[in-house]
C-alpha cells in the first residue's frame, strides 16, 4: 500500500495533464488515521463519479463492538454513520471544482426508513464508507491540485467526523440504534401475539405532503388506541431498567376493514402500514409502528404484462374459451392485473394483504345484488375479492387490511372494522355488525369451486437479458420507480413498498444474479427467491455485484429490497417466460 506522499507526487506529476492520467491512481493508500482505495475513475468529468472507498480500522474508529452486535444493531450503526457522512458532506464548503462533477463527494444514505445498505461497512476490523467523488477537472484537464485538496484534505476530515467514534454523541448514536431495534422487537412479537400490526399510542401518521415522507409537523394528531383494540407489547429492560410496555392499537390478524368519511385519514393508516414493514428513523412519528414483514401492497394495474399466472380462482371461462390457469397477456386489464398481483403476492410467500379501494378496480372488488341480477354468472367470468377474502384467512391464513369507503357488503367478512375520524381510530366492529344484521346484503355468493394455492412457476434464465450495445451487463435505476435491465424498462410504479432508488438497483443486480446462479430451468420462483435471500445473508449486499468474486470493490449503492418486490420486478419484465 502506498502513502500519501506517493499521492501527492502522483498528483503533482499529472496536474493539467488530460483527464485520463487520473487513472493512474487506482490503487490503495495509507493516510495519517485511514486508507484511501480508488476503485475505479470516471473516463471524464462528465461521467458517473469515481469510486472510493475511506477505510478507518477499528482500533482507531473507536466504535464499540457492541454497537453492532447482531445484523439489526450493524445495520443500525451503518445507516447513522452514512447518515453522518451525508451530514458531513453537506455542511462542508461546496461549489464546483472544475468543470462537470468535480469537486463532488457523495455517499448512499437514506430517508425515513432504515434499510440494510452497502454504502457503509463495519466489521470487526474497519469501518469503511463508499463514496461516489468527481475528480477535478478544468475542461478534461487533470486539476491536480484541487485533487490534493479533495482527497489528502476533505476525506481524511470525512473520516475523522463521521468515522470516529469520538466525533459521535454517544447518547444520539445510542437512541437511534436502540430505535431501530425496538421496532425488530415488537416486529417479531407480531404473529406470537395475533397482530398482522401495531401502532404504539401518540405515533403521528399524517405526512407533510403528498410529495414528502416527513412527518406533519404542525397540527398533528397522535393516534390513540381506542377500547377493544388497545393492546401492549413489553420489551426487555435497557440499561438496568425493568421491562419496558408500549401501549397502541393492535390490529388482529383476519380481515379488517378500515372506513370512515373522506379525508379523516383511512389511506393514511394503510400507508403507515405499508411502510412500515421498514423500520423508521427516529422523529418519524412512525417509530414505534410496525407492520409483518410478510405484508404485500397490492393494487390494479392497468396494462403490466402477466406471464403464465394462475388467476383462475378470481377471473375464469373467458370468451372462446380462454384458460386462466396459466394466463398471460400483454395488456393486463385492471381487474386481471389485480388478481395476478394477488396470485403472484401469494407464491412469493406474502402472509397479510393490503389494499384501498382507491387503487382497486371496481368489478374486481365487488358485484352487487342488482349488477348479480342484470348479469347472470354465467356471463361474468370475474369472481369478486369479495367472495374469497374470508376464504384466504380461513384456509391459507392469509389476513387482509382493506381501506373501504363505498361498499358496505364487505362488513358481511370482516372480523375488525376501524372508523378512521379526525386522523383518530376507534373500534365500530359491533356496530357494523349491526348494520349488517340490521340491512342484510342482496347479493348472492358466487363462488363455484375453493381457491387454491397457486402453482410455483419455473422462470427460464433464457428469457433474462441484461446486456445492452457492448456491456454484457446494463443495470440502471431510474428512479425508484423505473429500473433499466439491458434494453428493458421495468415498470415499477404500482410495487408502493419500495422506498429507495438503491432498492430498486438492488433489484436490476439481484435479477442478474439469479439469472447466473440459480434459475436452472427447474427451480421454482420461490426457490429462486430463497436462494437470494441466503446469499444476502452470507455475503451482505456485495454479493450482488456481478465483479465481487474478483476482489475488493465498490458497490456502494445498494439497499437490499425485500422477496416480494424482487418478484414483483421480474414479473413485470416483458420478456420473462416461466413454465
Amino acid at each position: 500500500m502506498r502513502d500519501a506522499a506517493h499521492l501527492r507526487d502522483l498528483l503533482a506529476r499529472i496536474d493539467g495533464r488530460g483527464y485520463g492520467a487520473y487513472k493512474d491512481l487506482r490503487g490503495s493508500y495509507a493516510l495519517d488515521d485511514c486508507e484511501l482505495h480508488i476503485d475505479h475513475v470516471q473516463g471524464d468529468p462528465f461521467a458517473a463519479p469515481s469510486k472510493l472507498r475511506l477505510r478507518v480500522p477499528a482500533a482507531i474508529a473507536g466504535f464499540s463492538p457492541a454497537l453492532s452486535e447482531g445484523s439489526v444493531r450493524r445495520t443500525a450503526l451503518e445507516d447513522f454513520l452514512a447518515r453522518e457522512a451525508r451530514g458531513v458532506l453537506s455542511s462542508a464548503r461546496g461549489g464546483a471544482r472544475g468543470s462537470g462533477k468535480s469537486g463532488l463527494i457523495a455517499i448512499d444514505a437514506g430517508a425515513q426508513e432504515v434499510l440494510e445498505r452497502s454504502a457503509l461497512v463495519v466489521d470487526s476490523e474497519f469501518v469503511e464508507a463508499r463514496l461516489a467523488v468527481g475528480l477535478p477537472a478544468a475542461g478534461r484537464r487533470v486539476l491536480g491540485r484541487e485533487a490534493e485538496r479533495l482527497l489528502l484534505g476533505d476525506l481524511p476530515d470525512l473520516a475523522a467526523r463521521a468515522l470516529d467514534a469520538g466525533a459521535i454523541d454517544p447518547g444520539v448514536l445510542e437512541n437511534f440504534i436502540e430505535v431501530v431495534e425496538d421496532q425488530e422487537l415488537l416486529r417479531a412479537q407480531l404473529e406470537g401475539a395475533g397482530l398482522v400490526a401495531f401502532l404504539a399510542d401518540g405515533s403521528v401518521l399524517p405526512r407533510e405532503s403528498g410529495a414528502s415522507d416527513r412527518p406533519l409537523s404542525e397540527g398533528a394528531i397522535e393516534l390513540a388506541a381506542p377500547p377493544g383494540l388497545h393492546c401492549e407489547l413489553t420489551l426487555p429492560s435497557r440499561a438496568g431498567s425493568g421491562p419496558r410496555t408500549f401501549a397502541g392499537l393492535g390490529i388482529p390478524d383476519g380481515v379488517t376493514l378500515i372506513v370512515g368519511g373522506g379525508y379523516h385519514g383511512k389511506s393514511t393508516l394503510l400507508r403507515a402500514l405499508e411502510r412500515s414493514v421498514h423500520p423508521h428513523v427516529p422523529g418519524d412519528g412512525r417509530e414505534r409502528v410496525v407492520c409483518r414483514s410478510d405484508a404485500v401492497k397490492i393494487r390494479a394495474e392497468d396494462g403490466r404484462r402477466v406471464e403464465r399466472c394462475d388467476i383462475s380462482a378470481f377471473i375464469d371461462e373467458l370468451p372462446y374459451g380462454r384458460s386462466t390457469t396459466a394466463f398471460s397477456t400483454e395488456d393486463a386489464s385492471g381487474s386481471t392485473s389485480q388478481a395476478a398481483n394477488i396470485v403472484e403476492a401469494l407464491e412469493a410467500g406474502a402472509g397479510v394483504l393490503l389494499l384501498d379501494e382507491d387503487t382497486s378496480a371496481t368489478n374486481f372488488m365487488l358485484r352487487d345484488a342488482r349488477m348479480q341480477a342484470l348479469i347472470a354468472k354465467e356471463h361474468e367470468p370475474i369472481t369478486p375479492f369479495l367472495e374469497r377474502v374470508r376464504e384466504l384467512r380461513e384456509s391459507h391464513d392469509v389476513s387482509t387490511v382493506l381501506v373501504m369507503g363505498g361498499c358496505g357488503d364487505y362488513l358481511d367478512v370482516a372480523d375488525t372494522v376501524i372508523e378512521m375520524r379526525s386522523f383518530l381510530p376507534r373500534n365500530i366492529t359491533d356496530a357494523a355488525r349491526q348494520v349488517a344484521a340490521q340491512q342484510p346484503s342482496q347479493r348472492r355468493r358466487e363462488v363455484t369451486s375453493p381457491i387454491h394455492r397457486p402453482a410455483s412457476r419455473v422462470p427460464l434464465a433464457e428469457s433474462l437479458d441484461p446486456s445492452r450495445g457492448r456491456r454484457e451487463v446494463k443495470i440502471d435505476a431510474h428512479s425508484v420507480a423505473e429500473l433499466g435491465y439491458g434494453t428493458e424498462s421495468i415498470d415499477l410504479r404500482a410495487l408502493e413498498q419500495l422506498v429507495d432508488r438503491s432498492q430498486t438497483r438492488a433489484i436490476g443486480y439481484a435479477l442478474e444474479l439469479a439469472r447466473r446462479s440459480f434459475m436452472s430451468g427447474e427451480a421454482t420462483l420461490p426457490e429462486v427467491l430463497d436462494a437470494l435471500d441466503e446469499r444476502i445473508d452470507q455475503t451482505g449486499l456485495d454479493g450482488l455485484d456481478p465483479g465481487h468474486a474478483r476482489g475488493p470493490r465498490h458497490p456502494g449503492d445498494l439497499a437490499r429490497p425485500r422477496r416480494y418486490e424482487i418478484a414483483a420486478a421480474l414479473s413485470r419484465l416483458r420478456t420473462l417466460r416461466m413454465v
